[in-house]
């Protein structure tokens, strides 16, 4: 199971809640959203556990490793795409299986994750849970895949879609999980307020 993360670091993380909650509680935000996926990954009990993260050396992510003694490792890539493929590549060779996650969306339960790992144990060549957005929260893979990361819009609405295309194309095995969303702009907060997400309080929100 991949964590994928960056350092919480004001004014570079959750950049459109910014007008809502400024680039400091943005921040706090985003690295109560990593500890929630990290606390997920853990819980769902499926394997190993690491987080991949930029920069390695933040002190943030010291402290997730002193608390849980996860391995933090070191995203690698010129952007995403590269990132997740070259997470995969590395995992796999120490797994038969893998699922990457990201830090947005705290809808993510253990369920979910435990769900993806039995489809990849089954036929499963490859497992998406899809984002309302059109990305997607979720992928797993039993082998390297690249090519399903290269010349991705990310961030565009059109990911989830050109990503299965390319599944099916190439004739794989594919399972999607249920659709969930994941925080992005300041309507999202009120959803992390019905999860009684201590940073979608309206308390926190008016700071």
């Amino acid at each position: 199971m991949i964590v994928f993360a960056k350092a919480p670091v004001p004014g570079a993380v959750k950049t459109r809640l910014a007008p809502a909650l400024g680039p400091w509680r943005a921040a706090r935000l985003h690295a109560s959203l990593v500890e929630r996926a990290l606390k997920t990954a853990l819980a769902a009990r499926v394997g190993g556990v690491e987080l991949h993260v930029a920069p390695r050396r933040h002190e943030f992510f010291q402290r997730l490793h002193r608390q849980t003694g996860v391995r933090v490792r070191l995203q690698r890539g010129a952007n995403l795409g590269e990132r997740m493929a070259a997470a995969f590549a590395g995992a796999l060779r120490r797994y038969r299986f893998v699922v990457l996650i990201g830090s947005d969306c705290p809808a993510l339960r253990a369920q979910d994750l435990r769900r993806a790992v039995r489809l990849l144990r089954g036929a499963a060549a490859v497992v998406l849970a899809p984002a309302e957005d059109g990305g997607y929260v979720l992928i797993g893979l039993r082998r390297p895949r690249p090519d399903l990361f290269d010349a991705i819009a990310w961030g565009e609405a059109s990911v989830f879609e050109s990503t299965v295309r390319r599944v099916e194309a190439q004739g794989l095995a594919l399972c999607t999980l249920r659709t969930l969303w994941d925080v992005d702009r300041p309507h999202d907060l009120e959803r992390l307020r019905a999860l009684r997400h201590p940073a979608g309080s309206r308390r926190s929100a008016r700071r």
